[in-house]
């Protein structure tokens, strides 16, 4: 295969990640000081500045502004130091678990957010499960170093006992009378000392750097400070694990730094190690085998799809991972699924809900294709109509209500708005027969309450179909194959409940686990799954 040089180059500065963490750790907060400092925006709006309207550039929609959390994946694109970032910023909230997933699928790798007083958290250990199972690289960030918090090697002792990964921080901070003023990179063994702005953190932070041996340091830090470095330094170059690309690469060890997003501290030497540390795109696994990024063919797959980012148009907008060749204006592809060809006319990128045009890409980058409502989650575009990525699984919901139209002649508008989201993958619909038209209240599911919230918002005000829900008691479901008659003389038992998918596929409804677990083993005419086969 010859390689293109345009190509190779493009590949080698690509960046594609996305944030992990438990609610609360500070994320979206620290993805807006990435984009400060990489000059994507020129004024980031914090915590406290969003209670005066300045909302942060991640959180778009308008619920998440009302709110203060992030419900739905943005992408985010900006340049620094020669490199091309790919952000993806993901929900921390666990009710929106299926969405992190499928923009997990779309990353190369991960930075793992930790708060400096908690550590390790339940959500950060799921989805750090996610993570390791993909064996993708984990950059950790511990955050909020402003505040006192665990001792450094402790916290890094338990995220090692917690996770089983090894830990090799790359800075280390610095504390001058409890305060955190700069932190150490031991890999250009270069001192930064912050200072703090009146402004908040919202713009960056004065900084000094020293090189460790620079006879003024002591002055600069302060005695107690200094000494308390040169001790923590030298234990960990004795005691510490050694770095090892190939070890990070795999995921086995972890680069840890430490930040104040907040205050800014720390978030430019970790953006500018990360870049250097981080991997490029690498090979997808794929029907026709490795898909290598060199590969001078077009391949892609959607993540994403997002309805009424632009309410005044009604667009919907398909995310697509480029994983091979080169995107052009015009590029000619097949809908691998279908097996139709398609055009893609044009791309947008993307700084959360702003957007631009754009005359190429390349692999690792996510681009905005405009959908007519042809492209669902999981498809692939390419050029070989033989190739196919693997699709993203859905998560089987854990909660379901019937959903009422408060008006019964908005019910057109109910039934686009859930058909759209469905699309999205920010609902699941589920009908009382095998056709909706049929179905005089259509039955939704979650995977969390949260999504119940989004979900009647949306409607509300993007759809003009104020809803209400009516909780049913059945939660746990199956769906199942087999002959129909067989199918309905199991779902006449109580505790039992028939329903189809928006595909039409059945799946039955139990009130009790212990009820599920009777049926499954002893009706052996029919084939269960866990989530839609």
């Amino acid at each position: 295969m010859t390689i293109d040089p345009a190509l190779h180059d493009a590949i080698r500065t690509r960046r594609t990640f996305a944030i992990i963490s438990h609610p609360d750790a500070g994320k979206t907060t620290l993805t807006e000081k990435l984009l400060l400092y990489g000059g994507a925006i020129h004024l980031a709006g914090t915590v406290k500045a969003r209670r005066q309207q300045r909302h942060a550039t991640s959180d778009w929609m308008q619920m998440e502004q009302e709110r203060g959390i992030s419900v739905t994946s943005s992408v985010m694109q900006f340049e620094y130091d020669g490199y091309q970032i790919n952000l993806l910023d993901t929900p921390g909230h666990e009710d929106f678990s299926e969405d992190t997933y499928r923009v997990l699928i779309a990353a190369d790798s991960a930075v793992m957010l930790l708060d400096n007083r908690k550590g390790v958290e339940e959500r950060t250990r799921q989805l750090f499960a996610v993570c390791k199972r993909r064996r993708m690289p984990i950059f950790t960030v511990v955050n909020k170093c402003d505040r006192v918090g665990e001792d450094p090697l402790k916290l890094l002792g338990d995220v090692e006992a917690d996770l089983g990964i090894d830990c090799y921080p790359i800075t280390w901070p610095i504390h001058s009378n409890s305060a955190f003023i700069g932190v150490y990179d031991r890999r250009r063994k270069l001192i930064y000392r912050f200072e703090r702005g009146d402004d908040h953190g919202a713009s960056e932070a004065d900084v000094q750097v020293k090189a460790l041996d620079d006879p003024s340091l002591g002055d600069m830090l302060g005695s107690e400070a200094h000494g308390q470095l040169v001790h923590d330094i030298a234990l960990l170059d004795e005691a510490g694990h050694s770095f090892s690309e190939s070890a990070m690469l795999a995921g086995t060890l972890s680069p840890v730094f430490f930040a104040s997003a907040l205050t800014n501290f720390g978030v430019e030497p970790f953006l500018r190690e990360f870049v250097e540390l981080a991997p490029p795109p690498m090979a997808r696994e794929s029907t026709s085998g490795l898909v290598n990024p060199a590969d001078p063919n077009f391949s892609g797959f959607v993540f994403k799809i997002q309805a009424n980012m632009d309410p005044r148009h009604r667009d919907r907008i398909a995310f697509v991972r480029i994983c091979s060749g080169k995107f052009a204006p015009g590029l000619s592809v097949t809908h691998v699924r279908t097996g139709k060809p398609l055009r893609l006319s044009s791309a947008q990128q993307f700084l959360a809900r702003e957007r631009s045009m754009i005359e190429e890409a390349f692999p690792g980058d996510v681009i905005g294709v405009m959908d007519r409502g042809t492209l669902r989650i999981g498809d692939t575009l390419a050029v070989d109509d033989d190739l196919e990525f693997s699709g993203i699984p859905r998560f089987a919901p854990e909660h379901f209500a019937r959903i009422v139209a408060a008006d019964p002649l908005k019910r057109k508008q109910l039934d686009a708005g859930l058909r759209q989201l469905t699309e999205e993958g920010a609902a699941q619909v589920f009908y009382t027969s095998g056709t909706d038209t049929l179905s005089p209240t259509p039955i939704v599911g979650a995977v969390g309450q949260l999504q119940f919230d989004v979900m009647l918002h949306r409607l509300e005000h993007e759809y003009g179909a104020p809803c209400k829900l009516e909780k049913i008691t059945a939660r746990y479901p199956r769906w199942v194959v087999g002959a129909q008659a067989e199918i309905e003389r199991i779902a006449r038992d109580r505790g039992r409940m028939l329903l189809y998918d928006a595909k039409g596929h059945p799946l039955l409804l139990f009130e009790d686990q212990w009820g599920m677990r009777w049926v499954l083993e002893r009706e052996t005419s029919v084939t269960w799954h866990d989530v839609a086969p």
